[in-house]
C-alpha cells in the first residue's frame, strides 16, 4: 500500500481578519493593538460548549484556528488569546505568551495556569492583551497600576509583587479577578491545566455552560439558563431561557453561534439551574 500522506492546512492571517471584520491588515502599532483586539472581542464570543458536550478542546493552533476562523465558533481562554496571539505575531507585533490565574486570591496557587495571557511589547510600553476573560476590556490594558476605562467600564490593575498582577474586574462583571504574570509560560503546565478544566467533574466549566460577548455599550452574559445585558454602571437586565430552542435562538441571535447541537444540553442545564437556586435560597 502506498504511504498515506498528511496534507497539514495552513493558518490565514487575511482569513482570520475578514472572520473578525477587517478588510485589511492593521500595523504592529498601539492603534492596530486596538483595533484588533476590539474586532476580535466584537465578533467573537468566548464559550465552552465543546467542554458541555464532552468534545476535546486542543491548544494546537490549527485545531483553534479550524474551529474559531472556519468554523465560526467560539472558543475559551486558550483557544481566544492563543488564535490572537498568533494572529498579532502575524502582523508584527512583540507578543509573550504569559500566564494567568482567574480566582486565585480566593483559591491560591492550584489555580496557576488556567488562563492564558497576551503581553505585548510597543514603543508606548507593556501591554496585556486578553480576549479570552468573558467580561474583561474590549480594549488591551496598559500594564501600570490603578484603575482604567474600556468601553465605559471600569477596571483596575494592582500590583503584587515582582512577578505577579492582579486584574479587578468591573462591577458585576465576571470573573471578579484573574491573576498574571508576563514573564514567558510554562506550555506543559498549560496543557495540564487545559486537560483538567474540561474534565475533572468539579471543574466550573464542565458544571456550567458560558458564554459572553461584548456588543456595543454592553457585555452578554449566559450562564446556564440566565441571559445577562451588563452595562458600563454595573447595572443589568437578566432573562430566563425557557427551552432547549430558546438556548438554540439565543446562540445564533445573540452571540451569531449556529450550534442546535446545544439542544441536547437543555435537561443538564436546568438541573444545574435548580441546584445553583436550591443552593442560594438555602445561604
Amino acid at each position: 500500500m502506498p504511504k498515506k500522506t498528511w496534507i497539514v492546512k495552513q493558518m490565514d492571517i487575511d482569513r482570520y481578519l475578514a472572520r473578525i471584520g477587517l478588510g485589511r491588515r492593521p500595523p504592529p502599532t498601539l492603534a492596530g493593538l486596538r483595533e484588533v483586539h476590539a474586532a476580535h472581542l466584537l465578533s467573537i464570543a468566548y464559550e465552552n460548549l465543546d467542554v458541555q458536550l464532552g468534545h476535546p478542546v486542543s491548544l494546537d493552533p490549527q485545531a483553534i484556528y479550524d474551529k474559531i476562523v472556519v468554523r465560526r465558533r467560539g472558543g475559551w481562554c486558550y483557544e481566544m488569546n492563543g488564535i490572537l496571539g498568533w494572529a498579532l505575531t502575524e502582523l508584527g507585533f512583540k507578543v509573550t505568551r504569559g500566564t494567568g490565574a482567574v480566582m486565585r486570591d480566593m483559591f491560591g496557587d492550584v489555580m496557576v495556569a488556567n488562563h492564558l495571557v497576551l503581553r505585548v511589547a510597543l514603543e508606548e510600553g507593556v501591554y496585556l492583551a486578553d480576549a479570552g476573560v468573558g467580561g474583561g476590556p474590549l480594549d488591551p490594558i496598559p500594564v501600570a497600576e490603578g484603575a482604567f476605562t474600556s468601553n465605559g467600564f471600569t477596571y483596575r490593575l494592582e500590583r503584587l509583587d515582582d512577578s505577579w498582577w492582579r486584574f479587578h474586574n468591573s462591577a458585576n462583571n465576571m470573573p471578579p479577578t484573574f491573576d498574571f504574570d508576563l514573564s514567558p509560560a510554562d506550555e506543559t503546565r498549560f496543557a495540564l491545566q487545559c486537560r483538567a478544566l474540561q474534565s475533572e467533574p468539579h471543574s466550573h466549566f464542565v458544571l456550567n455552560l458560558f458564554c459572553f460577548r461584548h456588543r456595543g455599550g454592553s457585555i452578554l452574559m449566559l450562564r446556564g439558563r440566565v441571559l445577562r445585558t451588563l452595562r458600563g454602571d454595573g447595572s443589568y437586565t437578566d432573562r430566563l431561557i425557557e427551552s432547549a430552542g430558546d438556548l438554540v435562538a439565543t446562540f445564533k441571535t445573540e452571540f451569531d453561534l449556529d450550534v442546535p447541537e446545544a439542544a441536547s444540553l437543555w435537561p443538564k442545564i436546568c438541573a444545574r439551574h435548580d441546584d445553583v437556586m436550591a443552593a442560594e435560597a438555602k445561604a
